[in-house]
């Protein structure tokens, strides 16, 4: 079977509705990470019958079961992503509130090292950084 969201789901014993299954595949499907009203208004094109009320009883029951992580970058809207993906760290543009995500082992490597040197052994991380483009896109720094 592979990992899917509601495989996860049905892998924990919840109880998988039909717009619960509507709301993990517009989850899966999604390469950003949506706020409750983005997930409603994809989740509802394909379910006129969900609710917002469904919507976020949804992702808390999924939270609190470890398959979605909840995010909140400063602007005062919780968004979510997939629990299981691979780990990835997330920068922020301050001006347009796009989400970019990267991987740096550079940066994971330094992580590792500080907790070490503190007498740690590191289990996880989050790094937000928060910016402002230095040039117009497209152009080299």
């Amino acid at each position: 079977m592979a990992d899917t969201i509601i495989s996860r789901c049905e892998a924990k014993g919840l109880r998988m509705t039909e717009q619960r299954r509507t709301i993990a595949t517009v989850l899966e499907g999604s390469d950003d990470h949506p706020d409750v009203e983005e997930l409603y208004a994809r989740a509802s094109a394909i379910d006129p019958r969900i609710s917002i009320a469904t919507i976020y009883r949804t992702v808390k029951l999924f939270e609190e079961a470890g398959i979605l992580d909840k995010l909140e970058f400063g602007d005062g809207r919780a968004r979510y992503e997939d629990g299981a993906r691979e780990h990835h760290d997330h920068l922020i543009d301050m001006q347009t509130g796009e989400v970019i995500e990267f991987c740096d082992p550079e940066i994971e490597a330094l992580q590792e090292k500080i907790a070490r040197r503190l007498g740690y052994a590191l289990k996880g991380h989050k790094l937000e950084l928060y910016g402002v483009p230095l040039k117009a896109r497209g152009e080299k720094t």
